[in-house]
C-alpha cells in the first residue's frame, strides 16, 4: 500500500535517549498514503482534529529532549487505521468523525483493512514492542495525546489539561495532585477523555499488560497552537513528573490488568 513518497509507518526521535522512560504519540501525524488519495477528504479536513492530534507531536518532541526520553511517533492519519484502537474495533477505520463523513473508510473490504493494518499499524507497535523488550529496568510509559477544544454541536471544554488513567495511579494521581495544587490550570481526571480498557490500545497493550509505570495525557488543541505553546505544556509534564518517572522503586513492575 505504501510507496514511493509515502513515508514510513513511524519514526524515532532520540532515539539513543538515556531516561527510563520511552514516550510515543499515536496521533502525531495527518499524512494519508497516496493510494488513498485522501480518503475522499477535502485538504482542510486533513487539517482538523479528525486526522491528527494538532501540536501533540510538537509536545512530545519537546518532552523528549526534557527527559532525554526515546520517541516513537505513528507515521499516518489516525483516518487510515488508528493506532490506539483494536485492528477489530471498527472505530480504527471510522467512517464518520465529528460529523465528517470519510468516504474511503465507507464499507471498507477486509483485504483492505488488513493491508492498512499491515502498511502502518503493526509497524508502530511492533516497533513498541522491540524497545520496550529491549529495555534493562522496567521504563515507565509516556502516551501524548491533544483534544479539540468543542465537538461539533457540543459545549466547549473547560479541560486545558486531562491526566487520562485507569487502575494504576502511581504517575497519573501524583501528577494530577500536583497540577491542581497550582491553581492556574482547569485540570480534567479523565475528564472528556479517560483510560479506556478494551478501547484505547497503546497503553493498556503495551504498558499495563507488562506492569509498567505509565502516564497517558491530552492537552487542549487551541492552547497548542506553536512550538512555544507546545514546550510551556512539556515543560510543565516534565517538571511536576520528572521525579516520577526517575523514581526506580516506582518503576517496578506492578501489575494491575489484565
Amino acid at each position: 500500500m505504501l510507496r514511493a513518497p509515502d513515508p514510513p509507518p513511524f519514526t524515532w526521535f532520540n532515539r539513543e535517549g538515556r531516561s527510563p522512560c520511552l514516550i510515543v504519540c499515536d496521533h502525531a501525524s495527518r499524512t494519508i498514503p497516496r493510494s488513498l488519495k485522501n480518503l475522499g477528504l477535502d485538504p482542510d479536513h486533513l487539517r482538523q482534529h479528525i486526522a491528527w492530534d494538532i501540536g501533540a507531536a510538537w509536545i512530545a518532541r519537546r518532552l523528549a529532549r526534557r527527559f532525554d526520553a526515546p520517541l516513537l511517533l505513528a507515521g499516518y492519519s489516525r483516518l487510515v487505521a488508528d493506532c490506539n484502537r483494536y485492528p477489530g474495533d471498527p472505530a480504527a477505520f471510522i467512517e464518520v468523525s465529528d460529523t465528517i463523513p470519510v468516504d474511503g473508510n465507507r464499507n471498507l473490504a477486509e483485504i483492505d483493512r488488513r493491508n492498512r493494518l499491515e502498511a502502518v499499524w503493526h509497524p508502530y507497535h511492533d516497533a513498541i514492542e522491540t524497545a520496550l523488550a529491549s529495555r534493562g529496568a522496567p521504563p515507565a510509559f509516556i502516551s501524548v495525546h491533544t483534544m479539540t477544544r468543542c465537538m461539533r454541536g457540543r459545549e466547549p471544554r473547560r479541560e486545558a489539561f486531562t491526566v487520562c488513567w485507569n487502575r494504576d495511579g502511581r504517575l497519573a494521581v501524583p501528577l494530577l495532585q500536583r497540577l491542581r495544587a497550582r491553581g492556574d490550570i482547569v485540570v480534567g481526571d479523565n475528564q472528556p477523555y479517560g483510560l479506556d480498557i478494551g478501547e484505547d490500545y497503546t497503553v493498556p497493550e503495551h504498558a499495563m499488560r507488562r506492569g509498567l509505570a505509565h502516564l497517558q495525557f491530552e492537552v487542549r488543541q487551541d492552547l497548542v497552537s506553536s512550538p512555544d505553546d507546545a514546550a510551556y505544556w512539556a515543560d510543565l509534564v516534565h517538571d511536576l513528573a520528572g521525579d516520577l518517572v526517575a523514581d526506580a522503586n516506582l518503576r517496578q513492575e506492578h501489575h494491575v490488568w489484565p
